[in-house]
């Protein structure tokens, strides 16, 4: 057997230790410790002392007394077994000396404590048995640690290959995180918690009898059931006649009896907050707010915190702690091993040498025959059909096993077509497994998998049918064929294979959930076993099901409220916190568990034309003369000569040497407007196929062109030796540099024979990155390719179709494809808001101030914004619709109708006209939102035109309003990027469709389980008392439950109140077993984890505790695992879909830097005065981090301050609010200080200091009134300003405020999946209208909670998506006669439900919103999460860099307004340091490249804060790994343009300083001349002239010429300060041309200076030679103008030639030279 050979080199570091019984020395005295027999005893005794431990308990010794004795045993027998371990390990190590001493190892520490706890248990143990001790008292808790010994058992196989550096970082920054986010959670839960005391206060007002009296409140003295009222007459609910509004807690009863749930402090209030938070019973705490208090209070709080603290918050403090621990689970994924991929059962592969002596793969046939079988049978047993045969009988097996139901006490089921059934089945599958081990033979036949389970399954099958052991617990093997069926679709076997092949993680996780839950179960049990009253915790197995109820969040909150009122008021917070502290580690455990489109053809709707035969469009040529008859020619072949003639044209003009940039732009428009109208002549069509082809060319001759241009670049690898310490910017840059010059080859082709090792090893490294470099450039050519040829194919099949068939793309085969009523029609369909975002003149970007309006508006077209606001309209007044107020008879309600259904017409039209109804390639109806559109247009007109008057209850006219309810969903096809989240979600819908096939083939295990196990056994009689069926006949008295908030115990001789009924025999009101359906039913609402606790206590209750194991078997299975298997895939799809998924590390890493730089924002933080006086100590002072430590703890006092409801009754409330007086006192001077500190303009920049400022003014006008008027709207004026500055908290302090932005760009994100959610709830409203409008009220439909408008309709779908009693809300919209009353002529007459109709209703809507939807905007949250606390070395740009970027800038940005001119970037590049430091003596190209990329993207215009900020990112990564492959090629583009231009500046720059020298030698050689002819004319002025007549010229341009030598010296010096860059002009002169023009130089505007005059003289200096004149001299006396014009016209016209500059600036500078 081969094997590939692995690295060995590993880690040189010291590996953690996790498992102390192997770090003993071989060379100890006492040897048998080192055994591994020894580990493996120690292991197994760890297991049978928690066995111990769960059977200690005094309810269990009740039962089995000798259960006492076996325990005191086995704790005996440990206790000197771990004892002799401790005192061996304490010998080999030594107590305290030495390094590895027993008590420095914390295992060792960990063993002995958990043999002192032995101890402890052992004597109390002999303490009960002998009296001395109660086994009820409290002393039982001392063995609470006990169950902690399970570590030891799997510790061993949770050993990390860890540096134990590692591991010690990975804690000390996950112990920081979680600090941090814990602080984020409890802020959450402190703010709510504190609006929860002053908004709402103490549900103490509960409606009593007339006649109560103080300490006399009983259960009768209350109403059925209990309702919370409200003391005011305008708010809150009002008690019936014969009752009154009382305070209980007036009336005497005490906290425990009214229950822990509430808001009376802030205590009570955080708990009460947490319990609604986890989506446990948050709606009934809202029905008491709004029966207590003003509806809108309720609404508002429970809504917002179930959507920001449920969905939000806390997913992202979940999303924090997984992530945490990201290294530990690959750790762990590491241990468990890959998941191989699929391979067949039945084949295997292996090695084998060939006759060449090579190796190559063999595939070995296991089903070879190896038996004695006929070969006959072998063959038939081989073939497809005998397969195909066996599925077959599997599905009729399942088939006639899903028929069974139940038929009554009476018959008897043993020998019933079913047993018999199941019989012939049974021999049938015998018989198969018996040929096959006849054919294969034992060996070869068990050597399968799937043969051992095909064995298994024949052995159980075969004794379930003995008739004693038939619906026994062998029914398991007859319901677990159906596995067999998944051998029939492949692609399902293999997506089984690859969630459950690797069986090791599974089953890791399920061990480890099993031990947990053991852990706690016994934890618990031991905490509260010897507590009265409470049965939940008096056994391990009712404490293994409490706790396993609170893992699956079902009912948590029962349990816990149980127990709190067992335990009493003192340790009731103790309890809470551990109850809360375990819940949210389950549901952190259950969260834990939790491509290019190349399609070549054209749309079926299309290809039809392809079925008829091809007839082309004839044009006839007229006008022309000749004798014979000219036939008719295509059109194409007449278009692409036309097409021919313009492209000539075009490129004519283009060839031109004096055509520029400007030109060729125009002779090509005009070229296209001339094409346009020559087209509109020969009724214009598309172009031909010659035509393309010449574009074609043409663009690759272009792409040619482009390539050597960039093979002409001067680039090198660089050489250099680099810094020690250098910036990412600078590392990014060389590795551009170098990838380019291996891509050009220039140091692969440059191997010596006379190189050192050292360089050739260098050398051949740059051609191993060449190659690679190479490869990736292919691949992404590739697929570049690849999506353009697939494009190209499905043009050229659309134009062929276009030329052949003269009714192709023609709107309902009448309307001409460019005639003028269709091209209007165009113009109206896609005119749409286009703001231009760049100067059309200038090309600069706009920075306008509603841009976002802008895009806003620009979203859709003009047409779909009419008809979103026209929907929007309808949808609205379809919300005052009711059962009561009906559309048909309410002429205001239909006004929106008729309008809906004429914009509708009139849009349809328009765009059936533009675009075509079906076979046109832009059709209306091309996609599912087109078939809707017509669908919701046909249902509207239809309803419009019959307007039924009656409408039956289940008949087509209702079928007709539901459909109409569908109306909203018009939004989704208006809008794009609400169409883009759907087909996110349900373009790759394959994954979805196997794990939901996966989940029905589970459900329909466990529901023919149920079925032949619990068919007619859940049926018992209403009374309790009453056993057998034939006693449950006449009535008996049954007790009412009157509240579950109160804790009332019943006086002697007190009754609950009730009333008497008939018995029944019946089943369950919501659920039974009867038959394959509802039992999919019910498994179907346990899937759901709703209503799985009573399903359960039923079972136990009726049938038996071991049936128990069955419901908490699927839960496990169904809920925990395949639950979280269907929203992991739906997530998964949606991230594929979308792109996210198939990114690399690299580019989710860009992203997420591309999201936090888009919120980062400029500081907005004054300078410090420069003087050291008053200012500059208040600016000191203000900015120290102690003061700002020391306002965050005052705002958290001052927040205190409202832990008690501010009641002006209360004597508490003055102090206090006296007290906050004081404190805004406080932050009025803070605010004075930072004003007199900052100036008032400086703090007016920040946006928290105009916070502060606001809440500090509100603070001063609450005290003035607050003394004035001392009243309740004072008060409630007072608590709000104190929440307005709680939120200042989360400025002050950066984690959270980094995660506050998290919440809030999650929501940004997710706004349109947060869209469709409302659009999807307001559908299912007005549906639930129509349906159940009028149902009667029932257990979960109340006068809260049912659909008699839209609006409570939309409440209460909202408590479904929360997952609240859903199921109980559907069952009581099922309610058929005789228990309602039916109407035969209308639905809104009677007060029955739809069967049916709600089973549908509320199944769909808890998948697509709660399974679907909302774990979708779950996803997002934790998707976001990681852009803001990713950890410093994950990050592109880490915290420090953003932070060091914003000080730079503030420094920069001297006004404070975000924006900075284009001159400004280089002196902020210049002062940044660090990783973003650019350093010139280095990296002088890479300071060029930024600086003109910015003039570039921005015309010489204001750059942004985020414009500068973008470009770093850009330049601090590596481009080829980070991005994605559009924008990758388009910032190579943007680069390689940067290259070449900076390349051609700085090449014309070097050009005019070689002409200047020129020049400047040319003036000196020719100055003599001047001199000369000067000092000649002198001579002869002074013979000729009168010496009054002499002139002064000579002098004034030495004057000049002096005034430009004085000049020159600032100009060296301002260029040593600045080097030159793209924007620095390259000289200092000044033309003539330019005089009087102001000059940009070195980034700033100066003014021109003084004209120079004009002479044809040259300036004289006298240049001497050795004392006498050169014959250069001599020689310009003759002409001394001619060699410089000369020689600057050859250089210009040189320069023309050779370089094409379009810059705006290569005018003047080719005139400047």
């Amino acid at each position: 057997m081969l094997k590939r050979k692995q690295s060995s080199r590993v880690e040189a570091q010291p590996v953690t230790d996790f498992g102390p019984d192997e770090s003993l020395s071989d060379n100890a005295d006492i040897l048998w410790i080192n055994k591994p027999w020894v580990h493996s005893l120690l292991r197994i005794c760890a297991i049978i002392s928690v066995i111990s431990v769960c059977m200690n308990t005094p309810m269990t010794f009740e039962h089995y007394p000798p259960l006492q004795y076996v325990t005191f045993t086995l704790d005996t027998l440990l206790m000197f077994l771990y004892t002799a371990e401790m005192i061996a390990k304490m010998h080999i190590r030594g107590i305290v000396k030495g390094d590895s001493s027993y008590v420095k190892d914390r295992w060792c520490v960990f063993d002995g404590f958990m043999v002192f706890c032995l101890w402890v248990s052992l004597v109390l143990q002999v303490f009960e048995i002998a009296d001395i001790v109660d086994q009820m008292s409290p002393w039982g808790m001392l063995r609470i640690p006990r169950p902690l010994i399970m570590i030891r058992a799997f510790r061993i196989y949770f050993r990390f290959e860890l540096p134990r550096t590692r591991i010690t970082n990975i804690l000390k920054r996950s112990g920081e995180q979680i600090w941090s986010v814990s602080i984020f959670l409890l802020f959450f839960l402190l703010l709510y918690g504190i609006l929860g005391v002053q908004m709402f206060g103490t549900f103490t007002y509960h409606c009593v009898v007339n006649d109560t009296k103080p300490g006399n409140v009983t259960w009768n003295s209350l109403a059925i059931p209990d309702t919370h009222c409200s003391p005011e007459l305008e708010e809150g609910y009002q008690c019936p006649p014969g009752f009154k509004c009382m305070d209980l807690e007036d009336l005497g009863l005490s906290r425990q009896e009214l229950g822990y749930s509430g808001f009376n402090e802030i205590g009570t209030s955080i708990f009460t907050v947490y319990e609604a938070a986890s989506q446990e019973g948050w709606v009934f705490l809202m029905y008491r707010a709004i029966d207590s208090f003003p509806r809108w209070r309720s609404y508002f709080y429970f809504i917002t915190l179930i959507f920001f603290l449920a969905w939000l918050v806390k997913n992202v403090f979940i999303a924090v702690i997984i992530e945490t621990f990201a290294e530990i689970r690959v750790q762990f994924q590491q241990m468990w091993g890959s998941r191989s991929s699929t391979t067949s059962t039945a084949t295997t592969q292996m090695f084998h040498e060939d006759a060449a002596g090579g190796w190559q793969l063999v595939a070995v046939d296991v089903n070879k025959p190896q038996g004695r079988a006929p070969a006959c049978l072998q063959q038939m047993m081989r073939s497809s059909v005998f397969h195909m045969f066996i599925l077959s009988m599997v599905t009729v097996d399942v088939i006639v096993a899903a028929s069974n139901y139940h038929k009554g006490e009476t018959f008897r089921r043993q020998y019933d077509e079913f047993y018999l059934a199941e019989v012939a089945f049974t021999v049938l599958f015998d018989l198969e497994a018996l040929l096959k081990i006849w054919c294969l033979g034992f060996t070869g036949y068990i050597s399968s998998s799937l043969h051992k389970f095909e064995l298994l399954l024949v052995i159980g099958t075969t004794l379930h049918v003995y008739p004693d052991l038939y619906h026994s617990q062998f029914t398991y093997f007859q319901v677990l064929r159906v596995v067999r069926l998944i051998k029939i679709s492949p692609a399902l076997e293999d997506f089984v294979y690859k969630i459950f092949g690797p069986g090791k993680k599974l089953g890791s996780l399920v061990v480890f959930t099993a031990s947990l839950l053991i852990v706690m179960s016994a934890i618990s049990l031991q905490m509260f076993c010897f507590v009265e009253e409470l049965d939940r915790f008096t056994t391990f197995p009712r404490a293994f099901m409490s706790m396993f109820q609170i893992l699956t969040q079902e009912g948590w909150v029962d349990v816990m409220d149980q127990t709190l009122n067992a335990v009493g008021h003192m340790w009731a917070p103790v309890v809470a916190i551990y109850f809360i502290l375990y819940h949210l580690f389950a549901t952190l455990l259950k969260q834990s568990e939790a491509n290019a489109d190349t399609k070549e053809k054209l749309p079926l709707r299309l290809r039809i034309f392809e079925k008829f035969p091809n007839r082309p469009q004839m044009v006839k040529i007229s006008k022309l003369p000749s004798d014979f008859t000219v036939p008719k020619i295509r059109e194409s072949f007449m278009k692409q000569f036309i097409d021919r003639q313009q492209q000539d044209t075009c490129c004519l003009l283009r060839s031109l040497p004096s055509a520029s940039s400007s030109s060729c732009d125009h002779s090509k428009r005009s070229a296209i407007e001339d094409n346009k109208y020559i087209d509109q002549k020969l009724r214009k069509s598309v172009f031909s196929i010659r035509a393309r082809n010449l574009l074609e060319k043409e663009t690759a001759v272009t792409k040619i062109l482009r390539a050597c241009t960039r093979q002409r670049m001067l680039s090198g690898s660089f050489e250099g030796q680099p810094a020690k310490e250098r910036s990412i910017l600078s590392v990014q840059h060389h590795i551009r540099q170098e990838r380019r010059s291996l891509r050009h080859g220039s140091n692969s082709q440059r191997i010596s024979r006379g190189k050192s090792l050292e360089t050739l090893t260098q050398d051949h490294s740059n051609t191993v990155r060449y190659r690679n470099a190479q490869r990736e450039d292919s691949e992404i050519k590739m697929i570049q390719e690849k999506k353009e040829q697939a494009e190209m194919k499905r043009k050229v099949q659309e134009e062929e179709l276009r030329e052949n068939h003269p009714y192709f793309d023609k709107p309902l085969f009448i309307v001409g494809r460019e005639h003028r009523f269709r091209n209007f029609c165009r113009v109206v369909v896609r005119a749409r808001f286009n703001a231009s975002k760049t100067d059309p003149v200038t090309g600069a970007v706009k920075n306008t101030k509603y841009h976002q309006l802008y895009d806003l508006l620009g979203l859709v077209t003009y047409l779909d914004w009419v008809m979103i606001i026209v929907t929007v309209c309808s949808c609205i007044s379809m919300m005052f619709e009711s059962p009561f107020r009906r559309v048909m008879h309410a002429p205001t309600l239909q006004i929106a109708e008729y309008v809906f259904v004429i914009f509708m017409s009139i849009e349809l039209n328009l765009k059936i006209m533009a675009d075509g109804l079906f076979f046109t390639p832009t059709a209306v109806i091309r996609d599912f939102g087109g078939v809707m559109d017509i669908f919701i247009y046909l249902v509207s007109l239809i309803f419009l035109c019959w307007m039924p008057q009656n409408v039956p209850a289940e008949s087509g006219a209702q079928l007709l309003m539901v459909l109409r309810c569908l109306r909203p969903l018009r939004i989704f096809k208006l809008v794009p990027q609400m169409r883009k989240v759907v087909r996110e979600l349900f373009s790759g819908f394959k994954e979805i469709f196997l794990v939901s096939i996966l989940l029905l083939t589970l459900m329909l295990v466990f529901a023919s389980f149920g079925v032949q196990l619990f068919a007619g056994k859940l049926a018992k009689c209403n009374d309790p008392n009453i056993i057998r069926r034939e006693d449950c006949n006449g009535i008996f008295r049954i007790n009412v439950s009157v509240s579950k908030n109160l804790n009332l115990k019943l006086r002697p001789g007190e009754k609950k109140p009730g009333f008497w009924v008939p018995r029944v025999w019946a089943n369950p009101r919501n659920f039974n077993f009867d038959n394959v359906g509802n039992a999919m039913l019910a498994l179907f609402e346990v899937l759901s984890l709703k209503g799985w606790v009573e399903v359960r206590d039923v079972i136990i209750h009726r049938v038996g505790p071991m049936h128990g194991i069955y419901i908490h078997v699927f839960v496990f299975l169904g809920c925990m695992i395949g639950l979280t298997l269907f929203v992991g895939v739906v997530i998964a799809n949606f991230n594929e879909n979308k792109g996210t998924a198939l990114l690399t590390v690299d580019q989710r890493r860009w992203e997420d830097l591309k999201s936090r730089l888009k919120i980062a924002q400029p500081l907005h933080l004054p300078p410090r005065p420069d003087n050291d006086g008053f200012r500059a100590k208040m600016y000191d002072i203000t900015q120290h981090p102690f003061f700002k430590r020391t306002i965050a703890l005052l705002v958290l006092a001052q927040s205190v301050l409202l832990s008690v409801k501010w009641d002006v009754e209360d004597p508490v409330t003055v102090p206090l609010a006296t007290m906050s007086v004081v404190f805004t006192f406080i932050f009025v001077l803070e605010v004075t200080m930072k004003i007199i500190a900052m100036s008032p303009a400086g703090f007016w920049q920040s946006r928290r200091n105009r916070y502060d400022l606001l809440v500090t003014s509100l603070g001063v006008v609450w005290v003035v009134l607050h003394f004035a008027l001392l009243n309740a709207y004072t008060y409630m004026m007072g608590a709000c300003v104190i929440v307005f500055r709680f939120f200042s908290i989360c400025g002050k302090h950066v984690t959270l405020k980094m995660l506050l932005l998290t919440v809030v760009v999650s929501m940004y994100k997710s706004f349109f999946i947060i869209v469709g959610m409302f659009l999807l709830l307001l559908c299912y409203a007005f549906a639930g209208v129509v349906l159940f409008g009028t149902v009667k009220y029932g257990e979960n439909i109340n006068r809260h909670a049912n659909f008699s408008s839209a609006g409570k309709a939309i409440t209460v779908l909202f408590r479904i998506v929360t997952g609240e009693d859903w199921n109980k809300i559907m069952h009581d919209c099922m309610v058929q006669p005789p228990f309602c009353t039916p109407d035969e002529f209308t639905y809104w007459a009677t007060d029955c439900g739809n069967y049916a109709g709600a089973l549908m209703y509320f199944c769909s809507f808890y998948v697509i919103i709660a399974y679907i939807m909302l774990n979708l905007l779950v996803a997002i949250i934790v998707e976001n999460f990681s852009l803001f606390y990713s950890t410093e070395e994950d990050q592109l740009l880490s915290y420090n860099d953003l932070r060091h970027f914003q000080i730079i800038w503030n420094m920069v940005d001297d006004k404070r307004e975000g924006v900075i001119p284009t001159f400004r970037v280089k002196f902020l590049l210049r002062l940044l340091r660090g990783r973003l430091e650019v350093d010139l003596d280095k990296d002088k190209l890479l300071f060029k490249h930024m600086c003109y990329e910015m003039e570039r993207l921005h015309n010489g215009g204001d750059v942004t804060f985020h414009d500068v900020l973008s470009m770093l990112s850009y330049r601090s990564v590596d481009i080829r790994k980070s991005l994605q492959l559009e924008e990758l090629l388009a910032r190579e583009q943007l680069e390689y343009t940067i290259e070449e231009e900076v390349a051609k500046q700085t090449i014309r720059m070097w050009l005019k300083k070689c002409l200047k020298r020129i020049r400047a030698k040319q003036q000196q050689s020719c100055s003599i001349i001047h001199s000369l002819r000067e000092s000649q004319q002198q001579e002869l002025s002074r013979f000729l002239n009168p010496p009054s007549i002499e002139t002064t010229q000579p002098s004034e341009d030495m004057n000049a010429n002096s005034q430009d030598n004085n000049m020159q010296p600032e100009t060296g010096s301002q260029q040593q300060l600045l080097s030159p860059t793209l924007s620095d002009r390259g000289g200092s002169r000044q033309d003539a041309a330019d005089t009087g023009k102001p000059q940009r130089k070195f980034g700033q505007w100066r003014l021109p200076s003084a004209p120079k005059p004009i002479s044809h003289s040259v300036s004289s200096v006298n240049l001497r030679f050795g004392g006498r004149t050169t014959m250069k001299s001599v020689v310009c006396k003759m002409n001394p103008m001619t060699d410089a014009a000369s020689c600057g016209s050859e250089v210009k016209k040189w320069w023309t030639r050779q370089l094409t500059v379009e810059s705006d600036e290569s005018g003047d500078d080719l005139l400047d030279i």
